[in-house]
């Protein structure tokens, strides 16, 4: 059996294209907060905001995020999680980074990219089927914003089903009904806690964001909500609840057999 997980989603009004500012922040609201946790998740883009600048704004893998996150996991004894713009062998890439307490690091470059706002145009597609982490006795997929659309790229195996999904999101305030009903759908029909972190205040675009960052069961129960607030929120998600509710539901058993093509 594994032990409960407790999560610290971070809410925040991002500076735009000030990467520094933004790491600044993000270290003032963690350390007001002090919480013991596991997982630290922080939003899309978070050094920079939702911005098409990638020649502009990009970092590389030996960048000062990507050493940030390394001892902002080693000081709060946690994995921290968020997507920042990466230039690698020619390409930008809006990557999630998954950085653990020991200084390894992994990623996850976002495969669906909003078309309707050009990021096709910028940014390469990741390759390869959906991440799942292995943390503290947990298995967790960490995806990007618009992958939430995508119910087929987030369907979990029952075979080996990961037990928490989550989204790291500039989901612009036009669009909040569809972030609410889509998360709590990601929930029920995967039998999987979900966690979505979004960001608040209006970017360099003027694309205004109202948050609703939240944590729900399995069953889709809300256990936390953010609503516009700018801060830290932390809850801790329990083991034994969510494999009592799949053993007395197993409805992932029932799921279609498929395969992804990629």
């Amino acid at each position: 059996m594994a032990p409960d997980l407790t999560l610290t989603l971070v809410q925040a009004d991002l500076h735009w294209h000030d990467a520094a500012a933004n790491r600044a922040q993000f270290d003032a609201l963690l350390a007001a907060h002090a919480q013991p946790t596991d997982l630290i998740v922080l939003p899309e883009m978070f050094t920079t905001g939702f911005s098409m600048d990638a020649a502009g704004q990009a970092e590389t893998m030996d960048g000062p995020t990507v050493a940030w996150l390394r001892a902002t996991a080693a000081r709060h004894d946690a994995v921290v999680t968020g997507s920042v713009i990466i230039r690698e062998g020619g390409h930008y890439y809006n990557r999630l980074l998954w950085a653990r307490p020991d200084g390894t690091l992994a990623h996850y470059d976002k495969r669906h990219l909003f078309t309707f706002a050009g990021e096709h145009r910028t940014y390469t597609a990741g390759r390869g089927g959906p991440p799942v982490e292995a943390w503290r006795g947990w298995r967790i997929c960490p995806l990007v914003c618009y992958d939430l659309r995508f119910p087929v790229w987030s369907r979990n195996p029952a075979a080996a089903p990961y037990d928490l999904l989550l989204y790291v999101a500039n989901w612009p305030a036009v669009r909040r009904g569809p972030w609410q009903v889509l998360l709590q759908a990601r929930a029920l029909e995967n039998l999987a806690c979900v966690a979505g972190v979004n960001r608040v205040g209006t970017d360099g675009s003027g694309h205004a964001y109202a948050g609703d960052s939240a944590l729900l069961d399995a069953r889709g129960q809300y256990l936390a909500e953010a609503g516009d607030a700018v801060g830290c929120f932390t809850r801790t998600l329990s083991w034994a609840d969510l494999q009592d509710f799949r053993a007395k539901f197993p409805a992932l058993q029932d799921g279609d057999a498929f395969a992804l093509t990629l």
